[in-house]
């Protein structure tokens, strides 16, 4: 017999994943849009989304009414204890959507505060879904079929740690998005932008980070995983006639 439940738990789950991927990227654009000023770049950052980014969202929308169709305590449960970050989530959603439309249609000196409005409901949206999703995986206390808990249970550490993170990887969505749509300077300033977001800047080796290490008198020498250390070499080895000697360091 086939057990429905475990196939719309599927379907959920997949559209969870694909609205997270999909989306992703749009909000992650929304995010960058502080770290670049230059407007027509902007326009450009936009336009690569244009034709997809509200198609996109109805990933959102088939895992919300599959959970409200199969699974409907789940669903009551879920919207009684995270009544105020999906509140805040759908409000993100509504600003961003507006402000994407209305941007290319205002003024200039309009155009500003759209933009705003476009970096806000962003930050808001994915803000909201790293909440939640951290508040559902910590759990919520039921009694009776009902929620037991309070209105402010997801305003714990993990939830908010997981909502920083949620707008860390949506910013790195929008990156790798953009450095496969872009070229030249756009592209260069992506590339440039991911990187500490894939990499901590304490896991990046310390030699590249020191030019005042001139190259001819420098060598990295490990002193623990993922890290280098900058040691001046003696002169006899920095010498161009020297170079290609083998003589060990001390």
């Amino acid at each position: 017999m086939i057990d429905f439940s475990v196939i719309w738990f599927a379907i959920i789950v997949f559209a969870t994943l694909m609205y997270i991927v999909m989306d992703g990227f749009d909000l992650g654009i929304g995010i960058l849009f502080p770290f670049n000023k230059d407007a027509v770049e902007r326009d450009m950052m936009v336009n690569t989304v244009a034709p997809v980014w509200d198609g996109n969202e109805t990933w959102l929308v088939l895992g919300g009414a599959g959970l409200y169709g199969a699974f409907p305590l789940a669903y009551a449960v879920i919207a009684d204890a995270l009544a105020i970050p999906l509140t805040a989530m759908l409000i993100g959603l509504i600003f961003r959507g507006v402000a994407f439309e209305f941007r290319f249609k205002a003024t200039e000196e309009h155009r500003a505060f759209w933009d705003k409005s476009f970096i806000a409901g962003s930050l808001l949206a994915t803000f909201s879904q790293g909440v939640a999703v951290g508040a559902m995986i910590n759990g919520f206390p039921v009694k009776g079929r009902e929620f037991a808990g309070s209105a402010l249970d997801w305003l714990a550490p993990f939830p908010l740690f997981c909502g920083v993170g949620l707008v860390v990887a949506y910013a790195l969505l929008g990156c790798t998005w953009l450095i496969m749509k872009t070229e030249n300077e756009l592209h260069r300033k992506m590339s440039a932008l991911a990187t500490p977001l894939v990499v901590p800047r304490s896991q990046i080796p310390n030699c590249s980070l020191r030019p005042a290490c001139s190259p001819a008198r420098r060598r990295c020498m490990p002193t623990r995983p993922r890290t280098c250390s900058c040691r001046t070499l003696p002169e006899r080895l920095t010498s161009p006639n020297t170079m290609s000697t083998t003589a060990p360091v001390p």
